[in-house]
Parts: structure tokens; sequence; C-alpha cells
């Protein structure tokens, strides 16, 4: 019985290494797709709050209404929007025609407004393939604008 013993030393060593590799690499995985859950969830949020801004046509003390809206687009980002390449120019706003959806300049009230965050990349936490690609995330909403108080739409 001793015999057999002291031949299988060091034998929970290499099994602890065999479980813990395959451990881990689920562990990863499972961050790394809460990650990217995550940023898209957190993207949509504020593409969302922006949409909730811009249909009340309101403005920040000193810029146009789309400047408003992506610097609170931005602001609701959760960071996303701050980190090198992404930034407001990942950011895009557009105005349709409510009854032929054909696209328009103008943010009067009644139209639909469209608010698109593009290409925005984010990496994984733990890269386990090594990938060169970072993952592309997009969001969109819209909604109709609310006319102004005053009957004129604030410049855009």
């Amino acid at each position: 019985m001793r015999r057999f013993r002291c031949c299988e030393r060091g034998s929970q060593v290499i099994e602890l290494g065999l479980v813990l590799l395959p451990m881990f690499a689920i562990v990863f995985l499972m961050m790394d797709s809460a990650w990217a859950v995550f940023a898209k969830a957190s993207l949509q949020y504020a593409v969302r709050q922006g949409c909730r801004y811009a249909v009340t046509s309101q403005t920040l003390p000193g810029m146009g209404q789309d400047d408003s809206i992506k610097t609170v687009v931005q602001n609701c980002s959760l960071g996303f929007l701050n980190s090198g390449a992404n930034n407001q120019n990942n950011v895009s706003i557009s105005y349709f025609n409510p009854s032929t959806l054909q696209p328009t300049n103008s943010n009067a009230g009644g139209n639909v407004v469209q608010i698109a965050i593009n290409n925005v990349t984010v990496a994984p936490l733990v890269p386990l393939w090594r990938s060169a690609t970072p993952l592309q995330i997009s969001a969109v909403s819209s909604d109709v604008m609310e006319a102004s108080p005053n009957g004129i739409p604030p410049p855009r």
C-alpha cells in the first residue's frame, strides 16, 4: 500500500494545473462577455438619454442644440466616449420628416430625431486569443421632437 503512494507523489499538483487552466479560461471568458454587454448597455443608455434631452429642444449655455446633445451623450456614456479614438465624432444626430421619413435639416417640433453612436472600440479585459481587433459597438435611439415653447426651435 505504501509503495503505491510514493509513485503518486506530485500528481495532485499536475491535476490542479489541469483543472485551473480551463477554469480560469472560463472565468475570464465570462468577464469579457459581461464587459461587452456592459459596454453595449452603457452606450445604449447614453443615446437614450441624449434622445430624451433632444426632444425637449434644450441647449446648454453657449452651445447649439446638436453640440448640447453630443455633450449629454458623452457625459452619460460612462467614459466609453472619452477614451482614445472614441469621442464626440462617433456621435451622429439626424432629423427626419415624420410623414415621409426623409432626412431634413430642421429640428422643428414634430420631426423625428435620431441619435447614433457608431464604431466605439472596446478592448477585452483579458485577451485570451490575443485578438488584434477590439470589439466595435454601435447604438441608436430615436424619438419625435416636441414643439418649442416659443414656436421657434433653438438654433442647431
